[in-house]
């Protein structure tokens, strides 16, 4: 097998690996954190599914002391029995040695971790393919991405891969679910997931969910809880002052890759109608990997205006919002653009107005209506906001 190197995140490893010596990397199943550790240069890898590895860990001031001066990546570390006491004694006592440990979901929600390990560890977010990591795997096909979603060995797929993604279903049943979290039944928790992922985007109700399902109300914020924190999906609050106009309480919750979406859906062919709905995925993706943050909002007033995405600024009083279009003509604005980025501002005045839409090779700025819009590609987009914010 052959380990492609994906800079963007070797760099933000190097980075992070100055400010702590224990580097939690997160990520959903087959989102490539096995691949991605495997082809950093100078790292000794621990598969910690194995029982001899987990051997050789039981004593872990010994491990630690055979391993001076050296990188250890630890896949799989809750599969150890205190897996947080290995990794505190690293950051405590072996300063010299530099560890990832891989897991699927936040470390503080794993039942196996009895330390958190704060102030100890800094945490990378594996997210999907990046858009600009496409050429990587030799395939630019923008179209193909959003088909076949951003888990690498299903993007390299040339047919879409139904039965990997059943796969996938299945693993994180079994290894993610039942291994970490208490969730109770499966036929319910998994028809919830399906639902979920297949109306991806759409307002969360749990009353609906709950009837669908036949648990109650309280489950389904359970189920919505671990899904959140093991990464399969993404709540996305309103973001609101509680203004007489505006939807203050529903999230709308949207799943973490395409392809599974299709998968749910059972579509195998794209339709020109959901280029938009793709793109608007994509850039949230882009958003959660280099920014690093789930503290993204979606603005929605009472007369139907809304704004996709709303990131706040540097000062509680900016805020910038965010609108996607897949495709859009520099010399035709719509007029919805102009009605949504009005209402939004008539309520927050200040920040910036972004449309990122895939065809737009360099940034321009167009009056729209009475405000004015930067348009943008997902990479100025990020240069932009992360010039404007400091979110680390």
């Amino acid at each position: 097998m052959i380990l492609i190197k994906r800079p963007f995140w070797e760099q933000l490893i190097n980075k992070y690996w100055e400010k702590r010596t224990v580097i939690w990397l997160m990520g959903v199943r087959r989102v490539g954190k096995t691949s991605l550790c495997k082809s950093l240069p100078d790292v000794e890898y621990f598969d910690c599914d194995l029982p001899s590895v987990r051997l050789q860990m039981q004593d872990p001031e010994a491990f630690l002391q055979s391993k001076h001066s050296k990188k250890l990546v630890l896949d799989e570390i809750h599969r150890l029995e205190n897996p947080s006491e290995l990794l505190k004694i690293a950051a405590d006592h072996y300063k010299d040695v530099k560890i990832i440990a891989t897991g699927s979901s936040t470390l503080g929600v794993s039942k196996k971790f009895k330390d958190t390990l704060t102030g100890r560890k800094i945490e990378i977010w594996l997210t999907p393919m990046l858009i600009e990591e496409m050429a990587l795997f030799k395939n630019n096909d923008i179209r193909h991405r959003f088909l076949f979603g951003g888990l690498p060995s299903f993007f390299e797929e040339t047919d879409f891969p139904h039965k990997f993604f059943q796969e996938w279903i299945d693993a994180y049943w079994a290894k993610d679910i039942q291994d970490i979290f208490n969730v109770g039944k499966r036929s319910a928790f998994q028809k919830f997931t399906e639902l979920l992922l297949a109306g991806s985007s759409g307002l969360f109700e749990a009353t609906r969910y709950a009837l669908l399902c036949e648990v109650n109300r309280a489950t389904i914020d359970n189920y919505l809880n671990v899904l959140e924190e093991t990464f399969v999906v993404h709540v996305i609050r309103p973001y609101a002052s509680h203004k007489p106009n505006e939807i203050v309480k529903a999230p709308k919750v949207y799943s973490f890759d395409t392809g599974i979406i299709n998968h749910t859906k059972g579509q195998t062919q794209l339709r020109e109608d959901d280029l938009g709905f793709m793109w608007e995925h994509c850039v949230l993706n882009q958003l959660h990997a280099h920014l690093q943050t789930r503290s993204i909002n979606y603005w929605r007033n009472k007369s139907g205006a809304e704004i996709d995405f709303v990131i706040r600024g540097n000062n509680e009083n900016t805020v910038h919002a965010i609108e996607c279009k897949f495709s859009i003509l520099t010399d035709a604005t719509p007029k919805s653009i102009a009605k949504n980025f009005e209402a939004f501002r008539s309520n927050y005045a200040h920040g910036k107005n972004y449309v990122v839409a895939y065809n737009i090779n360099g940034p321009f700025t167009r009056k729209c209506g009475d405000v004015s819009v930067t348009f943008v590609n997902t990479n100025t987009l990020i240069q932009l906001l992360q010039s404007q914010n400091d979110h680390k």
